[in-house]
């Protein structure tokens, strides 16, 4: 186990950097305010320094709300924080103090997109879980689909791409005209829940039959996870908290 001041004093902190790759991308990023105490407390936990992208969005960063809060990127939000984004301690249920035992397994939730889409930092060996990707890969959970995919690289690599303006193309059939006043109208805790839902045969041939609601993201999660057992007999894990 390393000691906090381990983990924040270090060489080259990633947090100006990624403070700047946000901030020139095409793509519009919120940087939501910080909790000093919730940022040391969450880093100790994940055990991480503050010269990774992940351990800087847990120290210094609240979150991010990514093309208008479409994608929310968790840190450790200030109370108040924008739309009620709730923590990456929240999220992935870490202990209320510290404790060397607990493990992000089998993945750690990094953010969530308003479809109810799961971005994941892999844990532990693939066979262990039955997800897709290495230890250490960032993996989606697709609400269209409802599988797991593999995106080929690790969560730094991942920030980069999102920052690059790739939600476009990621989403390109997954949003319909006038999604920006939707998702701006939710709350940070909320997703839209689609019907017919997204892996329906109606939606894969036409979104705009689609109607929509704001819900809870864990009534949305708890949907999906349910869908992929009744239909599959697979249970896809954790997809977090909300």
């Amino acid at each position: 186990m390393r000691e906090l001041s381990e983990l924040i004093n270090v060489e080259e902190p990633a947090w100006p950097e990624l403070r700047e790759l946000v901030g020139a991308g095409p793509v519009s990023v919120e940087v939501l305010p910080p909790d000093g105490g919730l940022g040391r407390a969450s880093l100790l936990q994940l055990q991480v320094t503050a010269r990774s992208y992940l351990g800087a969005m847990a120290l210094h960063c609240g979150g991010l709300l990514v093309d208008g809060g479409w994608l929310r990127v968790f840190g450790s939000p200030a109370d108040g924080a924008a739309r009620g984004a709730p923590s990456l301690a929240q999220v992935n249920q870490f202990p209320g103090a510290f404790d060397p035992a607990w493990r992000a397994d089998p993945g750690l939730v990094v953010a969530h997109d308003v479809l109810g889409g799961v971005f994941a930092l892999n844990g532990g060996a693939p066979a262990d879980h039955g997800r897709p990707g290495s230890p250490g890969e960032m993996i989606y959970f697709a609400p269209d689909s409802l599988r797991w995919e593999a995106l080929g690289g690790g969560h730094s690599a991942w920030t980069a791409w999102l920052a690059s303006g790739a939600l476009d193309e990621f989403y390109a059939d997954l949003r319909w005209s006038g999604w920006k006043d939707d998702v701006q109208a939710l709350n940070g805790d909320q997703g839209l829940s689609m019907f017919p839902p997204l892996w329906s045969a109606e939606a894969r041939q036409d979104l705009s039959v689609t109607s929509r609601r704001a819900v809870p993201m864990t009534e949305l999660l708890g949907v999906a996870r349910d869908s992929c057992r009744q239909f599959d007999g697979v249970d896809p894990g954790f997809l977090g908290a909300a």
